[in-house]
């Protein structure tokens, strides 16, 4: 890892050859949260508990989104490969 600073606070810096995984990590960690909210409120509706129920969700769904994310990317490349123009 690199560093590089942003103010007076040091930022670390994966190497370029993760940049799938951290691509993958971001995406899988925002969509899980995203997922969790609509479909808590869809399932129990908002109430006291809600941040605890989609918590308790989001732990099961963030270790399974980043798996699916990863193994579903290469095959998201190809499918984007055959179906967009390249110039």
């Amino acid at each position: 890892m690199t560093e590089r600073t942003a103010g007076n606070t040091p930022l670390r810096l994966f190497p370029k050859h993760a940049a799938p995984y951290v691509s993958a990590f971001y995406m899988a960690t925002i969509m899980a949260f995203l997922m969790c909210l609509v479909i808590t409120v869809a399932e129990f509706g908002v109430n006291d508990r809600y941040m605890e129920n989609v918590m308790n969700a989001y732990r099961v769904a963030m270790p399974a989104a980043f798996a699916c994310v990863l193994v579903v990317r290469p095959i998201v490349a190809r499918l984007v490969a055959w179906t967009v123009h390249r110039h």
